[in-house]
């Protein structure tokens, strides 16, 4: 077997067809993007699909390749298994799936806010079931979908899209607001950490499972990025990051 290529042949994404769930959010746009700019075409899914149809012209211009945008709810196994018919009808194959979508729920405080919905013990279950119907059943159902079509070729990469509080627990004093009682303190919810813990064991399991089909599975664990959060919490944040700053939200563009 034969290993011996050079970096421009390892970079070289030509032709290739890689589906991102979660395709018009923050980093959804920017992992279509790399795989554009390195030849290869995105294919878009996301419920929002007008801004997904946005940036798949921004891409076209941008870079003079196909790109597609589709909508679909990837906690539905029928719509899941549309969105590869369309892919193949369009191109006729698929080479990669990242599995991006997530609900990330936003940790406000202040005194027009009302946070104590995120305390554990007044998480509402049907937010728990939202966030691990489609952080996870739906990575879930796009890789059983995706994955083995990709298997049945005999190559195909899957990336899922983890978190640092996939690895570590979250610090909740970044979200504190010392105006607010101890029961009312805004926090991370349970259900993203469970989320990205689980992605994490799905991506060892997926990787031994396919291991003999040509078939790559990793995971990436991005640490806080910034987006315009406010100054108060950026700093508490930085403070926990030995480099001293969050991620620009295309710094995780070379691992893709």
């Amino acid at each position: 077997m034969n290993f011996s290529r050079s970096l421009p042949d390892w970079l070289d994404l030509s032709g290739r067809v890689v589906v991102v769930t979660g395709g018009g959010g923050l980093l959804g746009s920017q992992h279509a993007e790399v795989i554009a700019e390195l030849g290869g075409h995105p294919v878009l899914v996301d419920l929002k699909i007008d801004q997904s149809h946005e940036l798949v012209e921004v891409i076209q211009q941008k870079y003079g390749v196909s790109a597609l945008a589709v909508a679909a709810d990837i906690t539905s196994e029928d719509a899941v298994r549309e969105v590869l018919n369309t892919v193949i009808k369009s191109y006729g194959r698929v080479d990669g799936l990242i599995n991006n979508a997530a609900n990330n729920p936003k940790v406000e405080s202040g005194e027009n806010s009302d946070s104590s919905w995120s305390r554990l013990e007044s998480y509402p279950l049907n937010l728990w079931a939202q966030d691990l119907a489609v952080g996870l059943t739906g990575a879930l159902i796009c890789s059983r979908a995706i994955g083995s079509h990709m298997a049945l070729q005999g190559h195909g990469v899957i990336i899922n899209i983890a978190s640092d509080l996939g690895v570590i627990a979250p610090d909740q004093r970044i979200y504190a607001d010392p105006e607010m009682p101890v029961e009312q303190q805004p926090v991370k919810p349970v259900s993203y950490s469970v989320v990205k813990h689980g992605i994490i064991g799905m991506t060892k399991y997926l990787a031994t499972y396919w291991a003999e089909s040509g078939v790559r599975v990793n995971a990436i664990s991005p640490g806080g990025i910034y987006n315009d959060q406010p100054e108060d919490f950026v700093q508490r944040l930085t403070n926990l990051i030995p480099v001293g700053r969050m991620a620009r939200h295309d710094e995780y563009k070379g691992t893709i």
